[in-house]
């Protein structure tokens, strides 16, 4: 029985470094896939649908990274009302909006916003949903002020500076 010890963990090591180099291997696809979403190139921004059917862009709010989701049918701008807290956004009203699950109450709140690419807009309105997950949506109160097409999968921007 001691002889067996050793050659099970052999084998116990070679299946865990197997599993390591897939984990470590998918990792990397993903980054690299992440990096190949989102591309400027003479200041005009380009981002791919990415595999859940949306468009991802990467910024800030008040300098914490994020990832919005790019919502076209959206007014405004919304962010989970758990990041509004630990932000410590101050509300300056209330509002009701019309979700996908309904009517909801939330909170208006200014944030400043910056967007991978160059996009800015300082004390955006914005509005801080409870039932909203963990991803901030990027709504046309940012979009309206810039010129954008979506074509085959491809939302194309040319950034002005927003306000």
């Amino acid at each position: 029985m001691s002889s067996e010890l050793p050659s099970t963990f052999k084998i116990a090591t070679i299946w865990l470094l197997i599993g390591l180099s897939l984990f470590l291997g998918v990792q990397w696809w993903q980054h690299r896939a992440q990096q190949l979403r989102f591309t400027v190139a003479d200041r005009v921004i380009e981002i791919r649908r990415g595999p859940d059917g949306h468009y991802h862009w990467p910024g800030s709010i008040e300098g914490r990274p994020v990832d919005f989701l790019v919502d076209t049918g959206a007014t405004g701008t919304a962010i989970p009302a758990s990041l509004a807290r630990e932000l410590r956004l101050e509300a300056i009203g209330t509002v009701q909006s019309s979700t996908a699950g309904g009517i909801v109450t939330g909170e208006v709140m200014r944030a400043d916003v910056e967007l991978r690419g160059g996009v800015r807009a300082e004390r955006l309105r914005v509005v801080a949903l409870a039932g909203l997950d963990d991803r901030p949506l990027l709504g046309m109160d940012v979009l309206g002020r810039l010129r954008w097409t979506q074509v085959d999968g491809v939302l194309r921007i040319e950034p002005h500076a927003a306000r």
